[in-house]
């Protein structure tokens, strides 16, 4: 992962913050890195949000979005994760 990478990672995690989810840039021992998304009202509701290619990855390794719009990015993820009634 490049410091490009990582700045995509931790805008992304800005704007899913200001949207009233928990969001950080985490990196596994491994060297893995992602945002880890929790909607805090209700903590089931989780992603892993990963970066490469100049795109944002669902965890489950489906493309979601570019990542020089991490505002709509940050859309689709709050979308994914809201709780029913949100």
């Amino acid at each position: 992962m490049g410091e490009d990478d990582f700045g995509h990672l931790e805008r992304l995690a800005s704007e899913l913050d200001s949207r009233g989810l928990l969001a950080r840039v985490v990196t596994t021992q491994s060297g893995r890195t992602f945002v880890r998304v929790i909607n805090p009202k209700a903590t089931s509701l989780t992603e892993n949000v990963v970066c490469k290619s100049a795109d944002y990855w669902w965890s489950w390794g489906e493309r979601m979005h570019r990542v020089d719009d991490p505002a709509g990015a940050a859309t689709k993820v709050a979308r994914v994760l809201a709780a029913v009634g949100e």
